[in-house]
């Protein structure tokens, strides 16, 4: 059982990383809940924590019927078996098949699914067969093998797909070739962090990094042409520096990165996390439903090109020390008192 400072804070965040560990009993209203309930918080005065739920119904208590707090085990057997069909098959299976094989409504399995994974099941397949062809292209595989392999139809099914779910802004050929044929506009900027480094393709930023130059660049997309930033690349540069320097405000800057399946589930966890907070490695593992994956978590984060836009440095050990950061631990503490204030 989590102390119960701990549980309160969990629960008035709604942190459904902290479902299963423990129950949320409102004495006034005599029901008990999930911590990430979406139910009306009650007064402190009125709740106590329970580790398991069949201590809140001795306690008199009964079981939620908004959030369903005795399905924490089920939903999560039900995700995981979900994961295990769309592996195994060589189409997207539809929702109405996996509903069935979980006992749930499709639209009930649609959300449990995206809750726990931050993905739909069709996205998650989508992903999936995308994450194949980039495995196939990295062990020599030709683009059109590698497509068909994954399980498409077709070529033309593929970049549809793609185009679709907006994660590969560089066609698979471009992938495996490191940047051949693609345009990298970039320029190096002084910052209150320092020399920061922002490149981009037409589809987004590319790389965002402190203290490198062109040859750091270099290693990253080795056969792309690098350009300095014109005039058109102004504009991203300096929507890209107020969202460095003004924590707070939304700049919507679209961003080319790549990814496995689970490289870019873990980024778009990190994106969840507000401004001013931090999530342990254990945290953004248990969000994305692997929470035993606690170190490809951090390999994950290691793996991240445009930093700040996918903030890794609001990941820190569980007992609170900052961990690694690829560009010091003066500039992640630097970035993480900015966002505080």
């Amino acid at each position: 059982m989590v102390d119960e400072k701990t549980a309160w804070q969990a629960m008035s965040d709604r942190d459904r990383s902290y479902d299963g560990k423990f129950v949320t009993g409102v004495l006034s209203t005599g029901i008990y809940c999930r911590p990430s309930c979406a139910a009306r918080h009650p007064k402190r005065e009125n709740v106590r924590f329970f580790a398991k739920a069949e201590q809140a119904e001795a306690a008199g208590l009964r079981a939620c019927l908004r959030c369903f707090p005795n399905d924490v085990a089920r939903d999560e057997a039900a995700v995981k078996a979900v994961i295990d069909a769309i592996r195994m098959a060589e189409a997207v299976p539809k929702l109405d098949e996996l509903a069935d094989l979980t006992a749930y409504s499709p639209a009930h399995l649609q959300r449990i699914f995206k809750r726990e994974t931050g993905l739909s099941p069709a996205a998650y397949a989508r992903a999936l067969r995308s994450e194949r062809v980039k495995d196939a292209l990295d062990g020599g595989a030709s683009v059109t093998e590698a497509i068909y392999d994954a399980g498409y139809g077709s070529a033309s099914r593929f970049y549809e797909e793609q185009k679709m779910d907006q994660k590969m802004g560089m066609k698979p050929s471009v992938w495996k070739n490191g940047g051949a044929g693609v345009t990298v506009r970039w320029a190096n900027v002084e910052t209150s962090l320092g020399a920061m480094m922002v490149a981009a393709t037409d589809n987004g930023v590319c790389c965002l990094s402190f203290n490198e130059g062109e040859d750091d660049l270099r290693g990253r997309f080795p056969k792309a042409e690098l350009q300095p930033g014109g005039d058109a690349f102004a504009k991203l540069l300096a929507q890209v520096v107020a969202q460095v320097e003004t924590p707070g405000r939304t700049h919507n800057i679209p961003l080319d990165v790549q990814g496995t399946a689970f490289q870019e589930a873990v980024w778009q966890e990190l994106r969840k996390i507000p401004e001013g907070e931090t999530r342990s490695y254990a945290d953004i593992a248990t969000a994305i439903g692997k929470p035993k994956a606690v170190r490809a978590v951090g390999s994950a984060n290691g793996a991240n090109n445009v930093a700040v836009l996918i903030p890794c440095h609001r990941v820190v050990r569980s007992d609170g020390t900052m961990g690694g950061y690829a560009y010091g631990l003066e500039i992640k503490q630097r970035l993480l008192e900015k966002e505080a204030k």
